[in-house]
């Protein structure tokens, strides 16, 4: 076997041995939340949410912070969803139907797992809103990591999906940075 693939097959069982060890962690305090959470970033709605109290409540820097955010989110979005979700054929993790599992979980989407597009917009939105507004930075992005967790935590995508996600949306932020300047 060639270094890259061995390579490749260590990584492999590292992501499944993490996401099985989060899997299999009993958090009940956790579930609901991380649920509710994953929930509230389908579709962006958490944040064109956090855009619009953005927009709002900043001023002028605030809606810069917003478009800025919501470019980066849109460019994000459509890499990850768009191209990089159809290239690939990573199936989504083997959940346990365990009884007392169920109040974490979410339902199971039927793209490709690899790579999470919850993980590219929410770091691509972070990024880009806190490059505009740094004050806004890391509450946004502790937000993003919170919603990448949730992604591994109610079993839809194991963690270097979430990983490789979040590096699309900051390499998107850039981008929209570049765009937009």
């Amino acid at each position: 076997m060639s270094l890259a693939r061995e390579l490749l097959s260590e990584v492999k069982a590292v992501d499944t041995a993490v996401y099985a060890a989060v899997a299999a962690a009993e958090t009940p305090g956790l579930d609901r939340g991380m649920s509710a959470l994953s929930r509230a970033a389908d579709h962006g709605k958490l944040w064109f949410g956090a855009a619009g109290a953005l927009a709002l409540l900043g001023g002028g820097r605030g809606r810069a912070a917003a478009r800025r955010g919501l470019v980066s989110l849109g460019i994000a979005s459509a890499v990850a969803n768009l191209v990089a979700k159809p290239l690939t054929t990573r199936r989504r993790p083997e959940r346990q139907e365990l009884e007392e599992l169920a109040a974490r979980q979410v339902p199971m989407p039927r793209t490709s797992s690899f790579p999470s597009g919850h993980s590219a917009s929410a770091f691509g939105f972070a990024t880009g809103a806190g490059a505009a507004w740094p004050a806004a930075s890391a509450p946004l992005r502790a937000l993003a990591t919170v919603v990448g967790y949730s992604r591994v935590h109610t079993g839809v995508h194991y963690p270097a999906d979430v990983l490789v996600g979040a590096f699309l949306g900051v390499s998107a932020a850039e981008l929209a940075g570049r765009l937009l300047d």
